[in-house]
């Protein structure tokens, strides 16, 4: 009976209590990189601040919105090309969008244009699309399209992941089911986010990093590094420089 009384104790007071983080622990610095969104002139000029001897990783969402999404994307290219870097590249739900697109024109072309799609399209130089173009168009633009990109680029695309650990520091696009391991989440989870994400804490000690979600100056609080400062209206592209036991952050 008194063991029974000692654990119904540890429950009532223990149940609820705030989960207390550690410092974030990576096994090595790297930085991660906020929602790029077409800004080929925010990006050039934040990797000229960041140091090439750490991993680069990118949250995704590195088209839409902006003027310059294929220019991006050739970036990118080059910076995975360059033998002096290591980088890496995750999916954001833009791409998603743009992949569905691809896909399926005529169920998933509407979603796209309201999310930016349009400016994706001009940068491919492809044109011929609104708001209003028929089913019928969107199969014609689609094709354009795919012609633009080429195989390769869309095949990338199809086989970036959406997550990628170091240490104790996990980043994904949008966000994570705090109820489950990393490992374990589902791809539609990390790239469009989880509700309970910013309400529930882990109970791993995993700290995530996350774009997608747009805050005025980064935020490094309660297991969370939210990285995504809105360049495509705000002007400003942020990365997150983690280390063992501490985070800075470097905008453009």
């Amino acid at each position: 009976e008194s063991l029974m009384h000692m654990i119904s104790w540890i429950r009532r007071n223990f149940a609820s209590a705030p989960v207390l983080f550690l410092p974030p622990q990576p096994d090595a610095p790297f930085y991660a990189v906020g929602d790029i969104h077409g800004r080929i002139d925010l990006l050039d000029r934040l990797l000229a601040k960041l140091d090439s001897a750490h991993p680069v990783v990118f949250v995704g969402d590195y088209v839409d919105r902006g003027e310059n999404s294929a220019e991006v994307l050739v970036r990118l290219a080059e910076l995975r090309a360059d033998p002096n870097r290591t980088v890496y590249c995750l999916k954001g739900n833009h791409e998603d969008m743009l992949l569905g697109f691809l896909d399926d024109p005529e169920k998933r072309g509407k979603l796209w244009l309201r999310s930016g799609g349009l400016q994706t399209l001009a940068s491919f130089g492809v044109s011929g699309l609104s708001r209003a173009t028929t089913d019928d168009g969107m199969k014609l633009v689609a094709k354009a399209l795919r012609v633009a990109m080429g195989r390769e680029l869309i095949d990338w695309l199809h086989t970036l992941p959406v997550y990628w650990v170091n240490g104790m520091v996990a980043v994904v696009h949008a966000g994570a089911d705090p109820a489950e391991s990393i490992e374990a989440q589902s791809a539609r989870n990390m790239i469009w986010g989880h509700r309970d994400f910013h309400h529930s804490p882990r109970k791993d000690g995993i700290w995530v990093v996350h774009g997608h979600r747009i805050v005025d100056d980064p935020v490094c609080a309660n297991g969370i590094i939210s990285v995504d400062t809105g360049a495509y209206a705000t002007g400003r592209l942020t990365a997150a420089l983690i280390e063992p036991g501490k985070v800075g952050f470097i905008s453009s």
